[in-house]
This record gives structure tokens, sequence and C-alpha cells, in this order.
């Protein structure tokens, strides 16, 4: 499959999906999270996606494409974060835990393969 859009991309794919997800489960955090937790979770994980739309975008310069992949590293490392304190304030069950957090890392894996060769992905 070519890929021509940064919707084309798995990497992207997967984290929508995620970030679709906790938008969901954080439908159901108490009300006195929803300017803490329940918007940085959704933040970071939206974060994520519009990065690598912006580093695909930017794949002609090997440096900004990486530079772009690497803030969406820093974004999946927050929202893994926010997933700990929606498991320790036991906003979330940990089967739904350890399920988020092995996608995440699935998404940072993919990212860190992205940025280790920026000619792949240049036209």
């Amino acid at each position: 499959m070519k890929i021509r859009t940064h919707k084309d991309l798995e990497t992207y794919q997967l984290a929508f999906d995620v970030s679709m997800e906790i938008f969901e489960l954080t439908k159901k955090f108490p009300k006195e999270e929803k300017y803490s937790l329940t918007d940085q979770i959704r933040r970071s994980s939206r974060s994520v996606c519009a990065n690598l739309a912006e580093a695909f975008r930017k794949r002609r310069y090997p440096k900004h494409f990486i530079s772009k992949l690497s803030d969406c590293e820093a974004e999946a490392a927050e929202t893994q974060v926010w997933l700990d304190f929606s498991l320790a304030c036991e906003y979330i069950e940990e089967e739904v835990y350890n399920r988020l957090q092995a996608t995440y890392e699935q998404i940072l894996g993919k990212l860190v393969n992205m940025s280790l060769q920026p000619e792949k992905w240049s036209y």
C-alpha cells in the first residue's frame, strides 16, 4: 500500500484509535478531574497524532522530521504517565491499563524506527 498521507501510516492509525479509546474512557472520570487529568490525557494522546501529521509533512527535511517524531514520542510518554495516574486513582481497570500501555509501547517503537530511518520516509 502506498502511503500518501499521514492517515495511511499504521502508526497514525494506532495512535488515533487509542486516543479515541482514551476519550471514551475519560467520559467516566470524575467531574473534579475535568480540568486536570481528563484534559491532560486527552491532549497528550491527541497530540501524538497531530505531531505525527506534522512530521509526515516535514519528511523531506530529515532533521525536522526527526524533531517532530521526537515530539510524538514525548507526547506518547506523557500519555503513559497520565495512564499511571488513572490506574492509581482507580479510574481504569488494570486490564485496560495494561492494554493501553502496551499499545503506547508499540507506538513508541514505531516512532523510534521511523526516526532511525528518515530517508525511508522522504520523497
